[in-house]
């Protein structure tokens, strides 16, 4: 735990405290917003499970920490599980949060993930103050396993009466938000965006970086980001590889995951350990992104996907799973694919290759890298922190009302 204990002058300054399950989620979906909230003048507070459920590393962890500290932003661990089902460990989390937020009389709560935005409303509506929950997909969706739909979508709609404003990041659960859900304020922001011009920035050696990769000169390079789970599919695209028997393709998967060892058994079944690498954590992924030549996203769910937006901002093609929030960015069917058949990879796949040189390839399909870019626009970090203040000043407003 890091308490920031600068004395502040005159009368008390607003505060808020920032609620998320894990510290991952603040690391990559709120550190833009904890800045427009301190230049708004609050003093801001991050509460989260640091030591455990995090999808980066424990360095990276500690960086945050650091980072935080750096900002004057205190920072307090509570023992969330990710586990809907582990009531002892919920009630522990429940009753740490409520202990500080009875302690520090925060104006209001932005709460994240669906136990941190169950546990950060029940306090609020407790303690009686305002709070935003951000819903970075719902867990039920078109699709969705049923028990899905049985256990978060009652809860959730349970509590969105509890809730001043939602924040929905894609338009299936905008519409559905709407239509089911009693929010005071529902909100539609696009995620965290992208941020474009920081992209255009990087310049990359492409050649160079494909012959650090191990690539030849005609080899098509396919590139997916993302934690090694279920969830993110990986192993759709590795099953596609061995049909498509092509042995010019190069596929290279970034990220880490507890499939780590599922996937790297499954490359060694089907011999395709001169095709699939798994690079692991890496530091460098807008430089995969610029020197790929397909970007493939066969993620089974998703709220609004920064990695397919980052690749579309790198100009790289792409192919991606038919599910909500890919839909809101690639909505053309020849570069959707149903994600739980592989078969339709190979179809896609095929008809974009099709005894094609890398060449020919890049050429041909140059027109859909320029129209993703287009139509990043409206999905630019810039827009995405404009509405974010709009918020955050629109409860500021609330607040001085009553």
């Amino acid at each position: 735990m890091y308490q920031n204990n600068m004395k502040e002058d005159g009368h008390k300054k607003k505060s808020m405290l920032m609620l998320s399950s894990v510290a991952s989620m603040i690391d990559q979906f709120n550190m833009s917003n904890i800045d427009i909230l301190l230049k708004l003048g609050y003093k801001v507070e991050v509460a989260c499970n640091f030591k455990e459920g995090n999808t980066c590393s424990a360095e990276r962890i500690e960086d945050l920490k650091h980072r935080l500290k750096k900002m004057n932003v205190a920072y307090y661990q509570i023992d969330f599980t990710r586990n809907v089902m582990d009531f002892p460990q919920i009630i522990k989390a429940y009753n740490q949060v409520k202990n500080l937020v009875f302690n520090k009389k925060y104006d209001f709560i932005h709460c994240h993930s669906p136990i941190g935005g169950v546990i950060g409303r029940m306090v609020a509506h407790e303690v009686g103050i305002k709070v935003i929950y951000t819903a970075h997909g719902f867990h039920f969706y078109d699709g969705a396993p049923k028990k899905n739909w049985i256990i978060y979508y009652p809860i959730e709609r349970f509590f969105s009466k509890w809730t001043d404003i939602l924040i929905t990041i894609n338009r299936e659960d905008y519409n559905r938000a709407k239509e089911k859900f009693r929010s005071h304020q529902i909100c539609y922001v696009p995620g965290i965006g992208v941020d474009i011009k920081k992209i255009n920035m990087i310049h990359v050696d492409i050649e160079h970086k494909r012959t650090e990769l191990g690539l030849k000169k005609d080899d098509i390079m396919l590139l997916s980001v993302g934690e090694l789970s279920e969830r993110k599919n990986h192993e759709a695209v590795i099953r596609a590889l061995k049909v498509l028997n092509n042995d010019k393709i190069k596929y290279f998967i970034v990220g880490k995951g507890q499939l780590k060892e599922y996937l790297e058994n499954l490359i060694s079944d089907m011999n395709l350990q001169n095709q699939v690498t798994l690079l692991g954590f890496r530091t460098d992924v807008l430089e995969l992104c610029k020197s790929a030549d397909i970007f493939i996203f066969p993620s089974r769910q998703e709220g609004l996907p920064v990695a397919l937006m980052e690749a579309m901002a790198c100009k790289t093609m792409v192919l991606c799973s038919a599910i909500r929030g890919n839909t809101d960015l690639i909505n053309k069917y020849e570069y959707l694919f149903n994600q739980d058949d592989y078969n339709d990879i190979v179809s896609k796949m095929k008809n974009i290759i099709c005894k094609r040189t890398r060449e020919e390839i890049l050429k041909i399909y140059l027109s859909q890298t320029e129209n993703n870019y287009t139509k990043l626009e409206a999905f630019d970090k810039c827009e995405v922190e404009k509405r974010m203040e709009n918020i955050y000043l629109s409860l500021t407003m609330d607040n001085k009302e009553s």
